[in-house]
Parts: structure tokens; C-alpha cells; sequence
């Protein structure tokens, strides 16, 4: 199989796994555990399963230097992110979070136009009007009513943590680093933001009923060691912007959960808002000629966005 395929393989299989995150963690919520906690048992249980995986490809742990720091930033960018995610989900609907995050691709042409010299271009700029539009038939329902603007702030805050992830990830710095150890040592330096906010596990929410740590399991394999993996791959693969592109899977996983199991409902002005972001995300990252982009993302575009 090309590199290139695998790479979009990987960038589908990263974002689908991603929008899972709602799917455990809301069940972990109605039972009284609080995001820090959710987090913290996610990561502890994550990082384990990924060295199993580095071992098992018969990969050393060792790094250089020049690689630890780069690492370290990483990781806390991804923690912050997720955190940032998780307390969204106690302020609004899960599908409408998962949307709002889409925004993140955006924010990564914007890093590297900004930091990197890539071409900022008019089409970039009427995109990001286009979003802002998206945003704000989100922001505001057909009755009056507003989301919660600290959870917007939150979501926000998450998009902007993963893009500056995502370019990051893909500096010559970590060139020479496999993509798992990469993905390891991600999660363990963001583990360690946890570990301070808990108070090294001492105030951390156990689960009250067995099952739930099924849950706590599930987010670790899925949204995490798998979604993290892939998405590093799919970068290595096939660059930033393409990968970023099909985050459009992950507002799509969110809101089929959210209707299907979490009685989220269906408004028109979300669906056109959310229609609206996924256009200007598309066309922004796209880089080429609008037919380029057409074939690129013709399979991508969800047609349905859900609030309680």
C-alpha cells in the first residue's frame, strides 16, 4: 500500500477514533467523576498499553536531548487540549463541542502562515469569515438562547492547543523519531499535567460502579493510544493539512453518539452552522485548486449537527 494511502487511512482511522471521546467519558461524568480524574485515569492507563506496543516493535526508549524538550511541549499541548475538551463537555451538548473543536485546522494554516512563512492568502481570510458565521448559528439558537461562553472559551481553547500539536509534530526535531515513541513520550509528559492538578492521584474520583472502568479503558485505547498513534503517523505520512482535513470525521463520530445514545436533537440552524465550519475548514487547508480540494473532500462533508 502507497505511503500516501496509508497516511489518509490513518488520518480517517485518528479522527473517527477521536469523536469517540464523548461516547466513554459522559457516562464516567453522570457518575461523578470530574474531568481532571477522567483524564487522569485515561493517560495512566494509555501509557502502559503504548509501551507494550514500543516493545513489541522492538523500539528502545532512549532520546536525545534536543528531542526532550520538543517532547515535553508536546505533551503538555495534547493534555491541555484534552482537558480543555473534557471540561466543554460538562457546559454544552457533546456534538456542539466536537464541532466547535473542527475549527482547529484553521488554526493550524493560520500557525504556519504566522510562524512559518506559508502564504496567507485572501481565500484564508474569507474562510475564517465563513467559519466565524458557522460559529455564531451555533453560538446563538433560533430562540435567543446562547451556549455557555466558558465552555465556547474552553473548546477554543482546545483547537488551539492540537493545531500548535499538529505543526508542531511535524518539526525536524522528531524527524528522526518513530512515530510510536513519539506518541509514548506525548502522553507521558502530558500525563504529568494531571498529576500536578490532582495532587499525584491523591484527589483523584474513582469510578463507583465496575463497570465504569471499562470506560476509563476504552478512552485510553481508542481516543488516545490509537487516535494519537495514527494521527503522528498520518502526519509523517502525508503532512499536517491533509490529516487536519479529516478531522471532519471527528464532529461526525461525536454527534452520531451524541443523537443515537445521548438524546441530542437535530436543529436546522446547527446543521447549516455546522455545514457552514466544515466548508470554510475544507477550503482554507485545501491549498490547490478548487477541484483539487472537491475530490479531496467530497466524502467528508456530515450533514447533521445535534443539540439537547
Amino acid at each position: 500500500m502507497k505511503q500516501q494511502v496509508k497516511g489518509y487511512l490513518l488520518g480517517a482511522v485518528a479522527a473517527a477514533t477521536y469523536g469517540m471521546n464523548p461516547l466513554f467519558a459522559l457516562p464516567l461524568y453522570e457518575a461523578g467523576m470530574d474531568p481532571d480524574s477522567v483524564l487522569f485515569f485515561r493517560y495512566l492507563f494509555a501509557i502502559p498499553i503504548l509501551g507494550v506496543m514500543l516493545k513489541a516493535r522492538g523500539r528502545n526508549f532512549d532520546l536525545h536531548r534536543r528531542e526532550i524538550v520538543s517532547l515535553v511541549l508536546l505533551g503538555l499541548l495534547v493534555a491541555n487540549s484534552s482537558l480543555m475538551l473534557f471540561l466543554s463537555y460538562d457546559r454544552m451538548d457533546a456534538g456542539v463541542a466536537s464541532t466547535l473543536l473542527f475549527v482547529y485546522p484553521i488554526f493550524v494554516a493560520a500557525i504556519m502562515a504566522l510562524g512559518f512563512g506559508e502564504r496567507f492568502s485572501l481565500r484564508t481570510f474569507l474562510c475564517i469569515l465563513l467559519a466565524l458565521c458557522g460559529i455564531g448559528l451555533l453560538y446563538r439558537s433560533g430562540d435567543g438562547t446562547t451556549l455557555d461562553l466558558g465552555g465556547t472559551l474552553f473548546v477554543m481553547g482546545s483547537a488551539l492547543s492540537y493545531a500548535a500539536y499538529i505543526v508542531g509534530v511535524n518539526r525536524p526535531s522528531l524527524k528522526a523519531v518513530p512515530t510510536l515513541k513519539v506518541t509514548f513520550y506525548v502522553l507521558l509528559f502530558g500525563f504529568s499535567l494531571f498529576l500536578v492538578r490532582l495532587r499525584f492521584g491523591t484527589a483523584a474520583v474513582l469510578p463507583d460502579q465496575w463497570y465504569l472502568w471499562g470506560n476509563l479503558i476504552a478512552l485510553a485505547v481508542f481516543p488516545t493510544a490509537i487516535s494519537f498513534h495514527c494521527t503522528t503517523r498520518a502526519i509523517q505520512y502525508i503532512g499536517a493539512t491533509p490529516t487536519a482535513i479529516l478531522g471532519a470525521l471527528e464532529p461526525v463520530t461525536a454527534v452520531f453518539f451524541g443523537v443515537t445514545l445521548f438524546g441530542e436533537a437535530l436543529t436546522p440552524r446547527n446543521g447549516c452552522g455546522m455545514l457552514l465550519i466544515i466548508l470554510a475548514v475544507s477550503l482554507v487547508i485545501a491549498g490547490r485548486s478548487v477541484a483539487d480540494a472537491l475530490v479531496r473532500l467530497r466524502k467528508l462533508f456530515p450533514k447533521l449537527v445535534f443539540r439537547r
